[in-house]
């Protein structure tokens, strides 16, 4: 079929020559590569790191023009830590310099230095990479930058009347795709309809290479027959408003993959030896790389009888997890002794792809599993040398039973076995749980003290709830809330760059969790809706461990409680009961409140009172006492609530019940007892 030729006109005289030159500095890249072949290493001007060529199918957001697409045949960047990933074909190798149309005076250059300002044609915030005008302060951003966006267009494929430029049109219908515009845009006058500015060039027929026997037709998804197909066959996502459609063998495509479709031909990949060629026609079939069952058009090898989903293609070969203390490595066949996903712990198939840990005979994963978002490191640690994490000790042994630790390098600390402290006071420095039942180590020149499990704890770890390795680093005077279950707290965190940290009580908790309260393991799901926590009732949005076998849930904080402390309110040590069934009423002995005896509780064997945990603890139990901390912006000091008069609480007027209070640095009596007066003091 014939298409409509269109016409730019601009009522600037060099108009002509911008655009033949901005043409000429993007030709290669609205070619579009029928065939990926490319291996080599290319390093842009706007990123710190080289970029590789990668024949992965990859949802996500471009690093260039930062928008969220299937990238084909783009370019990764394989350095830890960095926030920019994947890039389009097209953005990684923008041109160094153009000359655009909408500001003819000066060529811009692509930057990558941030810069405050909006985009002067879409006016929206301008994320590096983009280009400027060194001359004066004109800037776009890269889609604007690499986009021919005349003032107007005479003979638009998508209308039958001239179309106008507009700079930033909001929440207004495309006509053409019926999705919403959001920044430039062009406008018909005559009908008063508007086109986003790709949508303007939207042909009502093309061809398309994925489906070359007929041409596909732009349709509108509600007038399809109920049965025509209304998922895009490349990137699988189901078609709302428009889709490109084939009635003659049911084919569809979006507007997204039939501007930028994948590629017919990957000739290297590391997923298979052979060129693979993508099969045109959706067919049901079962993915020879990670053995699920496949309902589009596969890649495939002739030769061997080989079939692959895009997304399956060109893996990773050796990765980390935040699931595992190893390296894994990829598979293509996994074999038969490995039963059970490390991630999932659904079954595994011998006959098909996964990963798999070279240290631990049974450990595999489903590929899927340990390459999705927050599991992976988004590092392929191939070719990289010493890939494996360096343990660092967190001590120096200096003589039997003796270590210099680097929290406390002034003096020696001295191992005590299963030593029985009788001071209800003392804390361990590190996650500040009180001393009594354990093995510690301690000074014996200034009473600092460490659990041995809490002096043994690693330089470096990987932690469930990141995908990055977290360092161990000793808290000083500005205290925050723990990012994963929300307390406040002292001594030891974790952290990564930036200011993702947890303490150490969720940094030590790893999956199966066992427990004496609980007859099964639980695992750590990630919720996207809050759910109750079975033992403290409170709603948790995020990590939660969970019983496949029962459905009980259990917070961080609950999972962390101590089993056996010293107390201000009992002579003799509590212990931690995990609910018993007991229809008696009982009563906390600090708060004076009924207390469920289902519920996990602390009670004293020898005086046979009960306490609620959260009454034991309270909410600043993970702070050191007669220490001066600093919170947000405010100064308070860590106090102990044991004098013959329990002090007054400034903001709930109450009598402080629990053992460690706040009080503000600079009043007498300014006294806070919990988080919920906390927030009331701090406004």
């Amino acid at each position: 079929m014939a298409h409509k030729e269109y016409i730019i006109t601009s009522s600037r005289s060099n108009y002509v020559s911008n655009q033949t030159s901005l043409l000429n500095s993007l030709t290669y890249i609205d070619q579009q590569m029928d065939t990926i072949t490319s291996t080599t290493v290319y390093k842009p001007s706007f990123h710190d790191h080289p970029l590789f060529p990668s024949a992965r199918f990859v949802n996500t957001y471009c690093g260039g023009c930062h928008e969220k697409e299937t990238i084909y045949g783009g370019y990764y960047c394989n350095e830890l830590k960095c926030p920019y990933w994947f890039f389009h074909k097209k953005c990684a190798e923008a041109p160094l310099e153009i000359n655009h149309p909408s500001h003819p005076q000066h060529p811009l250059q692509l930057t990558s230095k941030a810069q405050d300002g909006l985009c002067n044609l879409c006016e929206s915030y301008n994320f590096p990479p983009f280009y400027s005008c060194s001359t004066c302060l004109f800037k776009v951003d890269l889609i604007c930058g690499m986009k021919l966006l005349p003032s107007a267009i005479e003979h638009p494929l998508c209308h039958d009347h001239p179309l106008a430029f507009f700079k930033s049109r909001k929440d207004i219908p495309c006509e053409a795709c019926s999705e919403d515009i959001w920044g430039p845009s062009y406008l018909c006058y005559e009908c008063n309809l508007n086109f986003h500015h790709d949508c303007v060039y939207l042909s009502g027929e093309v061809n398309h290479p994925c489906h070359s026997k007929h041409p596909i037709k732009l349709n509108a998804t509600k007038n399809l027959i109920d049965d025509a197909q209304k998922i895009c066959f490349s990137c699988k996502k189901q078609q709302k408003k428009v889709i490109y459609h084939c009635s003659i063998c049911n084919f569809s495509i979006c507007l997204v993959c039939t501007r930028n479709p994948p590629p017919l031909v990957i000739e290297k990949t590391k997923t298979h030896i052979h060129p693979l060629t993508l099969f045109s026609k959706k067919m049901p079939f079962t993915c020879d790389v990670c053995g699920e069952d496949g309902k589009g058009g596969p890649y495939v090898c002739s030769q061997c009888a080989f079939l692959s989903h895009g997304e399956c293609i060109d893996l990773p070969h050796i990765i980390n997890i935040n699931r595992h203390d190893h390296c894994i490595s990829f598979t293509p066949h996994l074999g038969a002794r490995y039963s059970e996903c490390g991630i999932c712990r659904k079954s595994l198939s011998q006959y098909h792809g996964a990963y798999y840990c070279s240290v631990c005979p049974k450990y595999a994963a489903h590929f899927r599993c340990a390459v999705r978002d927050g599991v992976w490191d988004l590092v392929d640690l191939e070719g990289i040398p010493n890939h494996d994490t360096e343990y660092i000790a967190p001590f120096k042994v200096v003589d039997d039973d003796l270590i210099i630790h680097f929290s406390h390098i002034e003096h020696p600390l001295k191992l005590y076995i299963y030593y029985i402290l009788y001071d209800k006071w003392l804390q361990c420095e590190a996650c500040l749980h009180p001393i009594g039942f354990e093995s510690i180590y301690g000074c014996q020149e200034c009473g600092f003290v460490l659990h041995e499990k809490c002096a043994n704890l690693p330089m470096k770890k990987r932690i469930i709830f990141q995908p990055l390795q977290c360092s161990l680093e000793v808290v000083y005077i500005t205290v925050e809330s723990c990012m994963q279950c929300g307390e406040l707290f002292d001594g030891f965190k974790y952290r990564v760059q930036g200011t993702w940290k947890i303490d150490v009580h969720c940094g030590s908790l790893s999956e199966p969790f066992v427990y004496d309260g609980h007859s099964h393991p639980l695992y750590f799901y990630e919720r996207s809706e809050y759910s109750n926590c079975n033992v403290c009732e409170n709603f948790i949005k995020g990590y939660i461990l969970h019983c496949d076998a029962c459905n009980f849930d259990l917070c961080c904080y609950c999972a962390s409680l101590p089993l056996k402390i010293w107390h201000m309110n009992d002579d003799h040590p509590i212990t931690l009961y995990h609910g018993v069934k007991e229809s008696i009423k009982s009563w906390c002995d600090i708060c004076e409140s009924e207390l469920d005896k289902c519920k996990w509780f602390y009670t004293c064997s020898d005086c046979q009172v009960t306490f609620h945990t959260r009454c034991v603890l309270g909410d600043f139990s993970r702070l050191k006492p007669e220490k001066l901390i600093v919170y947000l912006w405010k100064a308070f000091e860590v106090v102990r609530n044991n004098n013959n008069t329990r002090p007054l609480c400034s903001q709930c007027h109450t009598r402080c019940k629990v053992s460690i209070v706040l009080r503000a640095y600079d009043e007498d009596n300014g006294y806070i007892c919990s988080r919920y007066c906390l927030s009331s003091y701090m406004g």
